[in-house]
Formats: structure tokens, sequence, C-alpha cells
């Protein structure tokens, strides 16, 4: 749980630094100085620990389309963190797991109950109250760029359930950082915004955060129950909070307070349901016979 907790914020301030790069710099690019600065310490990372040969037996399909999609999700969170708060940002991303559950059905033939579909129209619900449809809020590009940005972490982590089967997660952590930094950077080039020597310690950074983070949220998963310390990401919303508050002199407004207890705890209902659920299951399948 500690290390989940560490995980939460190291990436939290990666995405301070990202929020500062892009006041300055376009998405695009943006998102290729996230996947390039972590690179070099995820190299280290799998040069002590799996070895780098390992890197080349992956499949290359699912490691490909998950480049894609990660180009396409972190410019799309790069272009809402110009003009959106990290915490309405973060309050608005929630809604992944949501998404993840929903798609979980047709993607991966998992049995979705009536429960679990009440809770993600909840969720969803609470998503539109942040978005404020009547006014500001739907039609806001940034507010959709986070739902952009969410819907690509949602169907990246339903890859990673079927890449966990055969490949490690060095690998699928390399592929992802370095199809993200080639994809990215190529499609930035033709808008390239020559980059400032004194954002460099804030790109280390970032590299730093994201790859400390990334380490440590694989450790605490390897550790614990995923039922246990899920819930913990919600932490970020702290974080999100003080950093708001501490470099942009910005709070979220009462609206966006109510649509994100809404997100979260329907967010917090699915997991302790799917908790219940392993726990049955598990003693289903250890209690003798009658």
């Amino acid at each position: 749980m500690l290390m989940m907790l560490v995980a939460v914020g190291l990436l939290s301030l990666m995405d301070g630094g990202l929020k500062l790069l892009a006041a300055r710099y376009p998405p695009l690019q943006v998102a290729f100085l996230r996947g390039a600065s972590s690179l070099p310490f995820v190299l280290v990372w799998v040069g002590s620990s799996v070895g780098f040969a390992s890197l080349l037996r992956v499949r290359w399909p699912l490691h490909l389309l998950r480049g894609v999609i990660a180009v396409a999700m972190m410019s799309s969170f790069a272009y809402a963190l110009r003009t959106l708060p990290l915490s309405t940002a973060y309050t608005l991303f929630f809604v992944a797991p949501l998404i993840i559950t929903a798609l979980s059905g047709p993607l991966l033939g998992e049995r979705v109950g009536v429960a679990r579909w009440l809770a993600i129209a909840c969720g969803f619900a609470g998503t539109l109250v942040v978005l404020r449809p009547t006014g500001e809020g739907l039609m806001s590009w940034a507010g959709l760029a986070v739902l952009a940005a969410a819907t690509g972490y949602a169907l990246s982590a339903i890859s990673v359930r079927v890449l966990g089967r055969s490949d490690s997660t060095q690998s699928m952590v390399f592929w992802l950082l370095t199809l993200l930094s080639f994809g990215a950077g190529l499609l930035a080039l033709p808008g390239w915004v020559p980059i400032e020597r004194g954002d460099a310690g804030v790109i280390v950074g970032v590299g730093l955060c994201g790859a400390l983070g990334q380490w440590a949220i694989t450790e605490a998963f390897a550790r614990a129950q995923a039922s246990v310390i899920a819930p913990l990401e919600y932490s970020a919303l702290a974080w999100g909070l003080a950093l708001d508050l501490l470099l942009w002199q910005q709070l979220p407004d009462a609206i966006t307070w109510l649509g994100g207890t809404i997100i979260v705890g329907s967010g917090l209902y699915l997991i302790r349901r799917e908790s219940d659920e392993s726990a049955i299951a598990a003693r289903a399948a250890t209690d003798p016979p009658a």
C-alpha cells in the first residue's frame, strides 16, 4: 500500500511537470517529451532485471496498437492540461475504471452484472455533472480531451490484460514509451518548438518521476491484491489539489466537487464488488465438496 501511494505521488508530480510543459509546447511535443525522458531510466530497469533479449519476444500487433493509443492518449491529456486545473483533469480521468469495466464485456468476454452497469451509469452521470452540458463544460474541448485520454487509458489497460499472459511488464513499459516517443515525435516535427534551456530540469523530472512511478506501481500490484491497492489511485486527487494550489492558485468549484464525488464513489463501488466476487470465487474453489 505504501508503494502504491509513492507511485501515485510520483506520477502526480510527473503530471504537474507535464502541465508546466503544456503551457509552452504543442501537445504532441509534450507527449514525445513524456516518453523520451523516461526511456533512459526504463532501460536501466530492463537491463538490471530481465535483460534486453526479452524485449524482442513480444506480441508485436498488440504493442503497435498500444503505441497508437498512447500517442492519442498523451497528446489529448497534454492538450487538456493547458487550460484545465490538474485536479479537474484528474476528476474527469477517474472515469477510466468505469470505461474499463464497461468494455471488459464486449472486448474480453467478462460478465458485467446489473449492479455494475448501474454503477457505471452513475459514474457517467457524475461525468456529465463535471462537464456541465448546459454551460461551458460539454462544449469545452479540454474536458472532452480528458475523456478521450481516459478512454485511451482504458483500452490500453484492457490490452495489458491480454499481453500480460505472454509478455513481461518490462517489455510492455519499454515498447509503450518507445512507440510513444517515435510516433509523437514524428507527428510533432512540423510544429516543433525549440526547447528552452530552462525547461531541462522539468523534462528530466518528468522522466525520472514517470519511470520511478511506473516501477513503484508495478511493485505494488506484484506484492498486494489489486482490489486492496487500486482505491489508493484516488489519492491522486489530493496531489492534484495541492499542486493546483501551490503552483497555479486554482481550485475546483462546487459542481466539480459534486461530480467528482459521484465518479469516485462509483469507482470505489466497482472495486469493492470485484473484491467481494473474487473472495467468493476463491472460497468456492478451496472449500471441499459437500
